[in-house]
């Protein structure tokens, strides 16, 4: 069977190798490449509030505002702090920087130790029933703390750190495809490649990367890979991913 190159992100149907923008400083060069990089079919781009020191947000914002409606743009808040109040502060401050009145997608960025998950998403609830935030998600959690989110507000996505070299959350994946929410992985590319990903991509004529991301595909459903970049071959040669089949020998081989 073929694998499916797009999911549906709740209400947009979005490619499912998306982009990461740890890195992103706001230069007129970056401004071009974001304009690119959606003209190029890129449908969710991944920020957050500490990224750059705000600059990734102010990036974005100037390049796509007003955000495209077949776009998923994500940030995060909360990852100094959980508190309600804190909070509400890094939303407002993202929405300016995004140019925006409704983000798409909004995450708590990890659960704070001294703030009751419940308390942090309760605020970020606020938002989402005043419009102000399209969908939300939660990072850095185990099943445990997914389904104590959903009991506050609907959970459209999860995002915790995950590749062929970083399996903590298998379980987390799992759970993500059964009940249909989509699964980010960050860091999908960290690790170092070993001689059966060598062989693998060297029989695919493709690159280490595109191998790696390609197995992520294959891996979920509902996954969707954030990987940073910064040029327009780089994002071509990452999208070439979406076209690699995978067989049952490439699958054994690196599972």
């Amino acid at each position: 069977m073929t694998r499916a190159v797009q999911l549906r992100f709740r209400d947009v149907e979005v490619q499912r190798i998306g982009l990461g923008t740890n890195r992103l400083r706001n230069t007129p060069v970056n401004l071009a490449f974001l304009r690119a990089a959606v003209a190029a079919g890129i449908g969710h781009i991944d920020t957050a509030h500490t990224y750059t020191g705000g600059e990734s947000e102010e990036t974005i914002g100037a390049a796509l505002s007003p955000i495209p409606n077949q776009c998923i743009v994500a940030t995060k808040g909360g990852w100094a702090s959980g508190r309600p109040d804190a909070l509400r502060t890094e939303i407002e401050e993202s929405l300016r920087r995004l140019r925006t009145d409704s983000i798409p997608l909004y995450y708590l960025h990890r659960p704070e130790q001294d703030t009751p998950l419940e308390d942090s998403l309760a605020a970020i609830k606020e938002y989402h029933d005043a419009g102000k935030i399209r969908h939300v998600g939660v990072s850095n959690v185990g099943i445990d703390h997914i389904e104590r989110a959903r009991a506050v507000v609907p959970i459209a996505a999860v995002q915790n750190n995950y590749s062929l070299s970083e399996r903590r959350h298998e379980d987390v994946v799992d759970y993500c495809a059964t009940e249909g929410i989509v699964f980010v992985p960050y860091f999908p590319l960290r690790g170092d490649a070993d001689t059966t990903l060598s062989g693998i991509a060297e029989r695919h004529n493709a690159t280490h990367a595109q191998i790696a991301l390609a197995w992520l595909l294959e891996r979920s459903p509902t996954m969707l890979p954030i990987p940073g970049m910064l040029s327009l071959d780089h994002l071509n040669e990452n999208l070439a991913a979406l076209a690699i089949e995978l067989g049952d020998a490439d699958l054994q081989a690196l599972r």
